[in-house]
């Protein structure tokens, strides 16, 4: 069985996740999403510890390119209706075999990439569904600190400290 020590990337469902759900529209047609800067720091911190980052979201959002672009996510996969396949196509190109994967999700239609990772983890206020099978089920909501709960939580079974690892340059 895989254990938060053998995990070399993590792979993030977007929304739910890395934001709280919430979808905000302008009257004009804008679209707005909420990130928490505690999952901010704890994506760059997982990325100086040497983890590789992937997005893998159901939604072509170009704020999801806006947010891979401010953390220098090179793996990014918007509009997938087969997370499976992008979880797959991520392992290929980062030559990370997928029991050395974590994927993050919070809804039915992650279950099957949390499936085929090695190892899975959710926001406390996921689906019922995706929370019975989780590895690493979190304390935090999405969009609320649950990133970085899971990195803090990998950092920690490396025996690596926040700090430490934050001092490392990018």
């Amino acid at each position: 069985m895989t254990t938060l020590h053998d995990i070399r990337a993590i792979a993030f469902d977007v929304d739910g996740v890395l934001t709280d759900g919430s979808v905000w529209w302008g009257p004009n047609g804008e679209e707005w999403k909420h990130f928490h800067f505690s999952d901010i720091m704890g994506v760059s911190l997982a990325q100086r510890a040497g983890l590789e980052i992937a997005l893998i979201s159901g939604e072509d959002s170009p704020l999801v390119s806006r947010y891979a672009e401010k953390m220098k996510i090179a793996h990014v996969h918007k509009g997938i209706r087969d997370k499976a396949a992008a979880l797959h196509q991520f392992s290929i190109d980062t030559a990370i075999p997928l029991q050395e994967i974590c994927f993050m999700g919070d809804d039915i239609n992650d279950l099957p990439a949390m499936d085929i990772a090695g190892f899975s983890a959710a926001p406390s206020n996921a689906n019922q569904l995706v929370l019975a099978g989780v590895d690493f089920c979190c304390a935090h909501s999405g969009g609320n600190g649950a990133v970085r709960e899971l990195i803090d939580a990998l950092l920690a079974a490396r025996n690596l400290k926040p700090l430490d690892v934050f001092r490392r340059s990018r």
